[in-house]
């Protein structure tokens, strides 16, 4: 895709950097970003995240153009064709899937490239198949950045690409070897790969504004790295210390691993990183397709018990049930990204007004009107329980899948 600079859609600073990045791949927008952390006096431009993130974008698209200034605080990407499964700069094609390593002063975890590459992976020509792995691969929640574990990208995200037509059995998340965030919060040694091979021309009409029904069940995973076994039991019995009082379905499996042994470069030894221990909970509504999720970790520094990493994680539960609609905070710009990419008809989705206030709801919406699709309508959802949820209307904009277009 050529352009002249006029063409280019212009935002400044770093929020919102894959987001944006993936509207422009999804809608054929050349996109110019100033202004990347240009006020930092120690570490100005891009930050290794966001330059890993970027030569994934190289390797599941064709033809993209990606221009980064000598100081990394600005950047032009013209996006190509998303194709899927084949050898690009930056990551390597290993059997049948693309070898992505993620660097050792990478601070995100492993959703933060997930997330938007499952975004991209239905309006792929071809199965898009990705490994995760190198010494930066962090596969649990992250402190500070707010990343999801994998366990909640499984369990609360994926589930949501079926309301749109997107089968999730033929998406497939192998957990090959986990971690935590290592010192400083960097790096971590993970192995994650994801199998995609659901590619849809438009992704359905979503239709979730009913009542977002009752808890049925919950369900989670406790997982550790390189530390005793026995702090899973003591997380999962704190967390049904509280839960079991209010649900009476409530089974949380136990993740033990060793923590991963990762070399520096132009070292022959070998370093245990990644330890740490986590909780990851999901609560399961009677209305269809409505999920719940919290994540809590450990901090790198440590300092936390396990039985307060499972208290805390199941009041946070239970406040982002509270807080009512039918998607979380955490999966919302999943859906309504989906929904604005989906065939011209109004859609219609519950949100409770906590998790539309977000910033992130709010940029996103900004984000998509830029992009060319149209504003939303919000209205209160009139239930007699006091609820106050929201239900936003969301017109699809009909781009959907130029490669399977062209097949």
């Amino acid at each position: 895709m050529s352009g002249t600079r006029s063409e280019f859609l212009r935002f400044t600073g770093h929020r919102a950097f894959t987001q944006r990045l993936v509207l422009a791949t999804l809608t054929g927008r050349p996109v110019h970003i100033s202004k990347i952390r240009s006020s930092s006096p120690t570490n100005p431009g891009l930050a290794p995240h966001e330059v890993s993130f970027l030569r994934l974008l190289e390797a599941v698209t064709n033809g993209s153009v990606i221009d980064v200034s000598y100081s990394g605080t600005t950047i032009t990407y013209q996006p190509g064709l998303i194709t899927g499964t084949v050898p690009g700069v930056g990551a390597s094609l290993a059997s049948d899937a693309i070898e992505h390593v993620l660097p050792a002063a990478c601070t995100r975890g492993i959703t933060y490239f997930l997330i938007p590459l499952a975004l991209l992976a239905p309006f792929s020509k071809a199965h898009m198949n990705v490994r995760f792995s190198g010494p930066g691969a962090i596969t649990s929640a992250t402190h500070g950045t707010g990343d999801l574990s994998i366990d909640t990208f499984r369990t609360a995200v994926l589930p949501l690409y079926g309301l749109f037509g997107i089968p999730p059995a033929r998406i497939e998340l192998r957990v090959l070897a986990r971690s935590c965030a290592g010192p400083g919060g960097k790096g971590g040694g993970g192995v994650v790969e994801m199998r995609f091979a659901s590619q849809v021309r438009l992704p359905k009409t979503l239709h979730l504004n009913r009542r977002p029904g009752r808890i049925r069940r919950i369900r989670g995973v406790a997982y550790c790295t390189g530390v005793s076994a026995s702090h899973n039991n003591r997380m999962i019995t704190a967390a049904r210390g509280v839960l079991n009082q209010l649900v009476s379905d409530v089974h949380v499996a136990a993740q033990y691993d060793p923590a991963p042994l990762v070399g520096e470069k132009g070292s022959a030894q070998k370093k245990k990183i990644g330890i740490g221990f986590g909780l990851s909970l999901v609560a399961e509504s009677s209305a269809e397709g409505v999920i719940y999720a919290a994540d809590e970790v450990a901090p790198p520094e440590g300092g936390v018990v396990p039985e307060d990493i499972g208290t805390r994680c199941a009041y946070q539960l239970l406040e982002v049930i509270a807080q009512g609609g039918c998607v979380t905070g955490a999966a919302a710009p999943t859906v309504l990204t989906l929904m604005a990419m989906g065939s011209e008809d109004v859609g219609r989705l519950r949100l409770g007004r906590g998790v539309m206030a977000r910033e992130e709801i709010i940029g996103l919406a900004r984000d998509l009107k830029q992009f060319g699709a149209s504003s939303w309508g919000i209205r209160d959802a009139g239930d007699d329980d006091g609820a106050g949820d929201l239900i936003i209307s969301v017109k699809g904009t009909g781009v959907g899948n130029v490669g399977r277009k062209v097949a």
